[in-house]
């Protein structure tokens, strides 16, 4: 298996913040990168798949790029999130703008570490749970720290920015 130094461990690292680091084989041709951390880190480590978070990079009315952090079971809705950030609309941003405003690919963006800070809003069911699971920073790496820490270290608002039940 490749390292399990990212950027996003190398802050929690140097933060001193608690944390266990997740590793699988990724399969490349998993229909979805979410799904596969679900299936693989869900049985094995016997979280339920609300624990284990995607990060979605959104582009703002105002042009810039924000971050939403939700369970991966969850749809982001993208009024909730432009309404976290301060009104207007927001759509997905373009693969290549996320990539390269993050520093990470598609399926392995990270809301820690990123190339640049983008503002954050994670879904507020984050904090019904003892620890969650975001992206490491690659693809098949995944990170379990606190809620709180989580929020803390990217500045995240939070807030409901799930749509439907």
């Amino acid at each position: 298996m490749a390292s399990t130094s990212t950027p996003a461990t190398k802050l929690l690292t140097r933060e001193k913040v608690s944390h266990r680091v997740h590793e699988y084989d990724h399969d490349a041709r998993a229909a979805s990168y979410g799904t596969e951390a679900v299936d693989v880190l869900g049985a094995r480590l016997g979280v339920e798949a609300g624990q284990i978070f995607k990060t979605l990079v959104v582009k703002l009315s105002d042009g810039k790029l924000a971050v939403a952090v939700i369970p991966v079971p969850a749809k982001l809705s993208l009024k909730a999130v432009a309404g976290a950030l301060g009104g207007g609309k927001s759509v997905m941003a373009d693969r290549a703008d996320a990539e390269r405003a993050t520093g990470y690919v598609l399926g392995g963006i990270s809301p820690l570490g990123q190339r640049s800070r983008l503002r954050t809003v994670v879904d507020a069911s984050a904090q019904d749970w003892g620890q969650v699971l975001c992206s490491a920073g690659r693809r098949g790496l995944e990170i379990e720290l606190a809620p709180a820490d989580l929020i803390r270290l990217t500045g995240a608002v939070v807030a409901p920015i799930t749509a439907g039940p």
